[in-house]
């Protein structure tokens, strides 16, 4: 049996009418930038977000970079975040001019832990990102309660976890602003890069509509130094077809989630551990095994694609030798580096399938 990683047969078959229709609308509105298309769906992704406001961006690395600009976090400033995070979180900081500072996860959630949040405050400390990793919700209102005694801001990365919660309230209504991407392969996946910011502050989000914009309101008018960010028409009309969709394709990925917890053997490989008073929307379902590379292996060999999600921690990558942190530094972070490995999950995925991984996993 022949199982990939990630396949859009199905989501593509069920949407393909509606989408044609919207592409036609879109091909005959002669509007492709800022129109009707990117209203309805920042107003359709806000209300799903539980927040005021959404502001359609181009990336999800725009998202949390235009956030930082908006809130005047710069050069000098230093921004709290998960040591065991994909580079575009690390990444946004640096294009603000801030300073990452790195902090590790719980070793059983995966998720940046309060209490080491706590430890990495100081006077330059302005602001906590933090992640909520292969679609489990962080535990926000320890995170925002420690932000709010440390008077910092809260910029959640929502990029994995579009619809999941903690203590009833949503992923992206938490922060101050919270940055998200809808890549082809998100739980909410756009037809190309694609990205939102959500909010429940109308002046923010009056700013981030011009800071996306060349910083114009009113146009050859420039009231700040901006950006060349925009969802664009088509993509936001795509997935506000998708959008009605995306409760019920979780609700499939939790019930896959639910047959790999079964199936696996916990004594063999460690199985995702989810918060107490929080969920996920699984887009990824991550398992653990000390000798991964070689499980990685032994699985291909029988005809199954995994990913590892990520093989390298930022602070170990080239790019950001200049901080200084060596190997050792962020232990918890270099292990799950080394064991996790992302098993195939996707809408239309089959019982037949989910056993066949379960059943090589467990023979490994």
């Amino acid at each position: 049996m022949k199982i990939p990683f990630l396949s859009f047969d199905v989501i593509n078959k069920e949407i393909e009418a509606e989408v044609m229709i919207e592409f036609k609308k879109f091909f005959d509105s002669k509007r492709y930038i800022l129109g009707e298309g990117l209203m309805e769906f920042e107003k359709k992704y806000a209300a799903f977000s539980g927040a005021k406001y959404a502001i359609g961006v181009g990336n999800g690395l725009d998202a949390l970079h235009l956030s930082l600009v908006a809130l005047g976090i710069g050069k000098g400033d230093e921004v709290i975040l998960p040591s065991n995070t994909f580079i575009a979180t690390v990444l946004a900081v640096s294009y603000a001019g801030a300073i990452p500072v790195f902090v590790e996860p719980d070793i059983h959630t995966y998720n940046i832990d309060p209490q080491r949040i706590v430890e990495a405050i100081n006077s330059k400390t302005k602001a906590i990102m933090p992640v909520h990793l292969y679609g489990q919700a962080c535990q926000m209102d320890e995170i925002c309660r420690i932000a709010n005694e440390n008077g910092l801001v809260v910029i959640e990365d929502n990029a994995q976890a579009q619809g999941a919660n903690c203590n009833g309230k949503l992923t992206g209504s938490f922060g101050h602003l919270n940055g998200t991407s809808f890549y082809p392969g998100k739980n909410l996946g756009a037809f190309g890069d694609a990205g939102a910011i959500t909010t429940n502050d109308s002046s923010l989000a009056e700013k981030l509509r011009v800071l996306r914009n060349y910083g114009s309101e009113r146009k050859y008018y420039n009231e700040y130094i901006g950006y060349n960010s925009r969802l664009d028409e088509l993509q936001a009309s795509l997935l506000s077809v998708k959008l009605g969709r995306l409760i019920e394709w979780n609700k499939e990925r939790n019930r896959i989630a639910e047959l790999y917890g079964n199936l696996l053997d916990g004594s063999k490989v460690v199985i995702p551990r989810i918060a107490e008073s929080c969920t996920s929307v699984y887009h990824l379902y991550v398992i653990r095994h000390k000798k991964r590379d070689k499980l990685q292996e032994y699985l291909k060999s029988k005809g199954i694609d995994t990913l590892i999600h990520y093989p390298i921690p930022p602070h170990l990558q080239q790019a950001y030798r200049s901080l200084g942190v060596k190997k050792g530094d962020f232990p918890i972070a270099e292990r799950l580096a080394d064991e996790v490995l992302s098993l195939p999950l996707f809408i239309g995925m089959t019982e037949e399938q989910v056993s066949y991984v379960c059943h090589h996993v467990n023979q490994f």
